[in-house]
């Protein structure tokens, strides 16, 4: 859902970037106040999973492929200020590194993917806890939460398609959510079954746990879950499905497709590290590369935001 640029009007950049910029100031700030050190190294964690996971593409149906947001899966576990960050990270590499959605669209996707699909997702997240308890209800609140959010990220970058004139709002709102609901089962079972697997074995990372705890991440949780990380983006990434996505799709049956423009030279453009005859190890080399900036960059900047914390608390 990776929006490029040239699929929106400048009036539509405009209120995503401000909408976007305003809420991350909000994140920030609640990250600041609110964000235990020891989750710190989960931001990078967290930032990492997602950026191998969205490279791996999965078929949905008539030629069309879907991949993880991440936004819920970020949002249990850091709470969603933290999340909208972790994601918007995400973006923002994906865009300047890998020619992954537009630089001017970078707003209009964070918007859709980290305060969409992460905050409001959080927030039916934790609705639907109220309703199912025990691990059976968590799981049942994070497969509903990740699809619902998946669907209302598609609904949002539709209205933007339709509010810059790509395409009339009787025809990309049906076609975006008539795709996006199965995308988003996929989403729900990824998010659930890495969910499940953390609440088996470190339930006291999963955000919002009804005991309060100071135990730290651990530095075997954040190793075995980096080396996941890296597996993806190494092993599995180079198989993933090549069917274009929800988006693409449409843009290309709906005739706007070769309105997608590439206005900054990436270092590392579609996910293929350059100078390397080889695809499969130019995606999985270039998948790698992600993943550990991704985990160093949103640790530098949860570390950033924290130490802020204190010398405000100090002063």
């Amino acid at each position: 859902m990776h929006i490029p640029d040239g699929f929106l009007d400048a009036k539509t950049l405009a209120l995503t970037g401000a909408l976007s910029v305003g809420g991350l100031a909000v994140a920030a700030r609640q990250v600041n106040r609110s964000l235990p050190r020891h989750k710190i190294p989960l931001m990078g964690l967290g930032a990492a999973f997602v950026f191998a996971a969205q490279m791996l593409n999965f078929p949905v149906a008539g030629g069309t492929s879907g991949h993880l947001l991440g936004g819920v899966l970020a949002g249990v576990l850091l709470g969603p200020g933290a999340a909208a960050i972790v994601i918007a990270c995400v973006l923002t590499v994906q865009a300047l590194l890998f020619s992954d959605g537009g630089v001017l669209a970078l707003g209009a996707n964070i918007f859709n993917m980290s305060f969409i699909g992460a905050v409001v997702g959080c927030a039916i997240y934790r609705s639907a806890r109220k309703i199912f308890p025990g691990l059976r209800g968590r799981i049942t609140a994070v497969f509903f939460a990740a699809w619902l959010s998946t669907v209302l990220a598609a609904v949002t970058c539709a209205g933007e398609l339709a509010l810059s004139g790509t395409l009339p709002p009787e025809v990309v709102f049906p076609a975006m959510i008539s795709v996006h609901v199965l995308i988003g089962v996929g989403e729900g079972l990824i998010t659930s079954l890495v969910i499940l697997a953390i609440a088996r074995t470190r339930p006291d990372l999963l955000e919002a746990e009804d005991v309060p705890t100071t135990r730290g991440t651990g530095w075997e949780f954040l190793a075995f879950g980096l080396v996941i990380a890296l597996g993806l983006a190494i092993f599995v990434s180079p198989y993933a499905c090549a069917w274009p996505d929800g988006l693409d799709k449409i843009a290309a049956k709906f005739g706007f497709a070769g309105h997608a423009a590439t206005l900054v030279k990436t270092w590392i453009p579609d996910y293929k590290m350059p100078g390397i005859s080889s695809a499969g190890i130019a995606t999985a080399i270039a998948g790698a590369v992600g993943t550990l900036i991704m985990f160093g960059l949103a640790c530098v900047v949860g570390r950033v935001l924290v130490h802020k914390k204190s010398e405000m608390d100090k002063s």
